[in-house]
């Protein structure tokens, strides 16, 4: 219950977060749009304007992408308010719309699609869980996996997955078949280790803003059984957005390696994308922490301050049976 509690929480959290503090950056450097505006209304609880903007849009241009986009924003506001009926009404009214427009177009036709059925999928999901309705929320969410697998929401539909039921379970093998190195550490190898899987990408400023941190942890910690796994992916490009082939793009991922993630040293790393899907990994980065006996302990879309994870990693350490909740 208490790890419900913390996802609750966490999940909570980081919507308000990502709703107010996205509403002053918008304010301040994007130009005029429906969905910036309706971000701006939602940071300050304004739902009767978001809505009328949406509104007025509807009339004068009708049912389109951007307003489905917009019209998701409400059910996360409503989520982030802990408003959870009107959560829910809001994830609904979307998920019926984008499924209506999906009916003359794939999901991934028009980036926005996606953005807005995700989100959908993502609030209905956290607020049954928010009502207790855990197993309820779980099984949809799979559901919704099993449908959009092979899609782009694979990723943020698989997080979702991870936030209400990795935790106390056994971590997911990473898949080796493709590295950065000769050999890549498994999570096998370094049982009986605590293990933080730090899931990066090369492009990821956030991911780079980490980096010190780990590696103040690894130097702090590495004599008592720490370990640092990171694996990412390539992306298909390189610096700018330029398209690049799978040696380019390698070469370009060792270069960053070595600049932003010394702390690694010569360590191979796992390049396969199955490991990103496996842990759903939607926001870079994403951290794993994985206690003596391979459990998952803390599952963490998102940057952790060395605040949060120096005391969850002592605690670990000191447990060598493996068991810390």
């Amino acid at each position: 219950m208490q790890m419900f509690t913390t996802f609750v929480r966490r999940a909570v959290f980081a919507v308000v977060v990502a709703v107010s503090l996205s509403g002053v950056a918008i304010a301040q450097t994007t130009p005029p749009g429906l969905v910036p505006a309706v971000r701006a209304a939602l940071s300050k609880q304004d739902f009767k304007g978001a809505e009328q903007l949406i509104a007025d849009y509807r009339t004068a241009k009708g049912v389109t992408p951007e307003m489905l986009e917009a019209y998701s924003w409400l059910g996360r506001g409503a989520l982030a308010a802990k408003q959870y009926d009107k959560a829910v009404d809001y994830a609904d009214r979307t998920y019926a719309m984008v499924k209506e427009a999906l009916k003359t177009r794939g999901i991934d036709d028009e980036p926005r699609l996606p953005t807005a059925l995700g989100a959908a999928i993502e609030v209905l999901g956290q607020s049954r869980a928010a009502a207790g309705a855990r197993s309820e929320a779980v099984a949809f969410l799979r559901r919704e996996l099993q449908t959009y697998e092979r899609t782009s929401m694979n990723k943020r539909i698989q997080k979702n997955i991870n936030l209400l039921s990795l935790e106390g379970t056994a971590a997911p093998a990473l898949d080796l078949s493709e590295s950065l190195g000769p050999q890549p550490l498994s999570l096998a190898s370094v049982k009986g280790k605590v293990a933080v899987v730090f899931f990066w990408a090369h492009w990821c400023p956030d991911c780079k803003n980490q980096s010190p941190i780990l590696a103040s942890l690894q130097k702090k910690y590495e004599s008592q059984g720490l370990v640092v796994i990171a694996p990412t992916q390539r992306y298909g490009y390189v610096a700018g957005g330029r398209e690049a082939g799978r040696d380019e793009e390698r070469q370009y991922i060792t270069g960053i390696k070595k600049t932003h993630y010394a702390f690694l040293d010569d360590r191979a790393i796992a390049l396969s994308e199955a490991n990103h899907l496996r842990y759903g990994v939607s926001t870079t980065p994403t951290l794993v922490v994985i206690d003596r006996a391979g459990i998952v302990r803390s599952y963490h879309p998102g940057n952790m301050t060395e605040a949060e994870l120096d005391p969850l990693v002592q605690k670990l350490l000191a447990d060598r049976s493996g068991t810390a909740q």
